[in-house]
């Protein structure tokens, strides 16, 4: 991960007594939970907790293991300065999950003035970020110490539980015809491979499932609006299309594009579907993808995952 990212991650996340494990909290799809502070809920816009009233939030992010180092190194007075944060304070702290770092600061977001905490903690498998933002006129609700000892609570479970991920999606896959959930983007789209969870060969085979608003609404526009989604698929080159036509995949309109590709590296000569069902004022996108030599396996398990998806 490059610094850039890092730093679009770091800050623009979102412009006592030890509380008991079982107040912790995961938000839903998240590895990172805590204990949030009275008067936070979970959030439906990000992974974290939000006080509506008061526009006061903490946002969780997962980061690569190695980005706690480039944080560690890169997070200054200067840096911070150039993204509109006057550091206040920076501190070592120590977590149970590992060792951290905690920046305290203000930031004038929008003509109103928020205290922020940003703590970045290390563990063996990922790096936490938790950014707090506090509005000024919230600080007798949210006091600096009640942030401190809600940071203190920060947790990383191993595993999201599959049942977890899948709830977060528009859509239900009743069919995963052996493949393993690789990611998730709530409300959005789905990744499966035929990587195991935590493996550390690579996926060959992949499927995306993903929804958007619109569509074409006439059949005639349907071919190119196709193509055009077709040609927006990334880390895939030298791509020659095979077939491109209309069917109808469990009794709706949709459209079917079957291509031969090579990966982003030009090493593995690949077999690629697109598959688009329309109805519902949106559309739903399946690409799926494998090596040439394994494609007659894997492309009855690719239409069992399609014919098996269902709106939720």
């Amino acid at each position: 991960m490059t610094r850039a990212c890092l730093l679009v991650l770091l800050f623009f996340a979102l412009g006592g007594d030890r509380a008991d494990a079982a107040d912790l909290v995961y938000p839903p799809g998240s590895r990172l939970g805590l204990v949030p502070p009275a008067g936070m809920t979970t959030s439906t816009n990000f992974f974290g907790f939000e006080d509506p009233n008061t526009n006061a939030a903490i946002i969780l992010v997962s980061l690569p293991v190695q980005a706690y180092a480039e944080l560690e190194r890169s997070v200054s007075a200067d840096v911070l300065k150039r993204e509109g944060v006057t550091l206040e304070k920076r501190e070592t702290i120590s977590l149970s999950t590992g060792k951290a770092f905690l920046v305290i600061g203000r930031q004038e977001i929008d003509k109103t003035k928020v205290r922020k905490w940003i703590l970045i903690g290390a563990s063996s498998n990922l790096t936490a970020l938790v950014t707090v933002q506090i509005p000024d006129s919230a600080k007798n609700v949210y006091s600096d110490a009640a942030i401190r000892e809600t940071l203190a609570t920060l947790a990383i479970r191993e595993t999201i539980p599959i049942e977890e991920q899948l709830s977060l999606l528009p859509f239900k896959l009743t069919e995963l015809a052996g493949y393993h959930v690789g990611a998730i983007m709530p409300g959005r789209a789905a990744i499966l491979s035929d990587a195991a969870p935590n493996a550390t060969a690579p996926a060959r085979s992949q499927i995306l499932v993903t929804v958007g608003p619109g569509g074409p609404a006439q059949t005639s526009e349907r071919e190119t609006f196709a193509r055009d989604a077709f040609a927006a698929i990334s880390n895939i080159r030298d791509v020659r299309v095979i077939t491109s036509e209309p069917l109808r995949i469990l009794g709706q309109p949709g459209h079917q594009i079957l291509a031969q590709a090579r990966d982003a590296s030009g090493a593995t000569a690949l077999t690629v579907v697109q598959w688009l069902r329309f109805g519902g004022g949106g559309y739903l996108q399946i690409v799926a993808l494998a090596p040439v030599e394994t494609w007659s396996d894997a492309y009855p398990r690719f239409r069992a995952v399609r014919d098996g998806i269902e709106p939720r």
